[in-house]
């Protein structure tokens, strides 16, 4: 029995916020108990505003020629073995033809900053996309742009954007990325992004090199405060290219710990059990859902593509991973006692 994690547990339930130095203590103070508490209050939230829907998104890799050099990732700049490709608009239109018949009605689009992916290209394929079939919602993934870019984006009918912050401590940020990119510029991008009116995601890694449990408490913290629509976490796992590549990966339990907390920080957030957390770990996903996730994004992207689109080493990419695979996933969340469903699926609103 521990007096001081059952008092934090009880304090985050009945008021879902605790301080920045609580969330610490709470990260630190992790054992399997506490993850059981924490466990069962996140599903008892997620069923009681979802029920046992899991929502899926159609994932569309359009490119992984990226500009940034981002120490982490394997489409980084740097990246010589890296096989590069670009979807025209035609082949993105395919994939979305291809999910709408399996049942997508969240297409996401999702790829590396790359300079040839133009405002005019961009809005032009989402307004094509929502013409095509405006029952679907479109989620963009494009990294950092400007303001004019994000309005132009939301007026052609782009519905969310998701845009991981990574990590919310600055000295943190800035051992992962070169000297250009800074933890100030990305949270800005954040802020302007929900102004504007974007169902807006952020996220963070597990586990990536230098981070600690006070490092963790600060993401918390900042998710508590920023109210997102949606969060994305999972496991760091190290890409063979990078300056990271002899680094140890994440930790699955770690991540499904924080996605409890996450989910009772935050009772109506869409939560994704990652592909990096299927990787990682037999049946991670599953897990994930079972820890309070509620979406999940098999690939829609071009099969000659998906595996080079490598952002961390041995992605799943095939399999249950891709969509046309998407009655075994049915199996494997019915097995768990969910269930897939094909609605846009959009955030709930108006809950604490």
């Amino acid at each position: 029995m521990n007096k001081r994690r059952d008092y934090l547990i009880g304090k985050l339930i009945a008021s879902h916020s605790l301080g920045e130095g609580e969330y610490k203590e709470l990260i630190e103070l992790r054992d399997d108990e506490a993850a059981l508490i924490l466990q069962k209050e996140a599903v008892r939230l997620r069923k009681e505003i979802y029920g046992d829907k899991v929502f899926i998104r159609g994932l569309i890799e359009i490119s992984n020629i990226c500009k940034n050099d981002c120490l982490y990732c394997g489409i980084r700049k740097s990246n010589k073995s890296c096989d590069r490709y670009r979807l025209t608009k035609e082949e993105i239109l395919s994939c979305c033809k291809d999910g709408y018949a399996l049942g997508f009605r969240t297409f996401v689009m999702q790829g590396g900053e790359d300079g040839a992916f133009t405002d005019d290209f961009l809005c032009e394929t989402v307004s094509e996309i929502k013409s095509l079939y405006p029952d679907c919602a479109v989620t963009l993934s494009l990294g950092e742009r400007s303001r004019e870019s994000y309005k132009r984006l939301y007026e052609a009918g782009a519905d969310r954007y998701l845009l991981r912050h990574e990590t919310a401590d600055e000295e943190h940020y800035s051992r992962l990325h070169p000297k250009n990119l800074t933890l100030k510029s990305r949270m800005e991008c954040l802020h302007t992004l929900k102004e504007i009116g974007f169902q807006t995601g952020c996220g963070f890694m597990v586990g990536s090199p230098y981070q600690t449990a006070e490092c963790l408490a600060k993401d918390l913290k900042f998710i508590e405060e920023f109210r997102p629509d949606m969060v994305g976490i999972g496991p760091f796992i190290p890409h063979k290219d990078t300056p990271f590549r002899d680094y140890p990966p994440g930790s699955a339990k770690l991540t499904c710990y924080l996605l409890s907390i996450i989910r009772i920080i935050h009772p109506s957030v869409l939560l994704p059990s990652t592909t990096a957390l299927g990787t990682l770990e037999e049946g991670g996903r599953e897990k994930g859902i079972l820890h309070g996730a509620n979406v999940i994004m098999p690939n829609l992207s071009p099969t000659a593509v998906r595996n080079k689109y490598m952002l961390y080493n041995n992605k799943l990419s095939t399999g249950a991973e891709s969509a046309q695979k998407l009655d075994e996933l049915k199996k494997k969340i019915s097995g768990i006692c969910y269930r897939i469903t094909c609605e846009r699926g959009d955030a709930a609103k108006n809950i604490t």
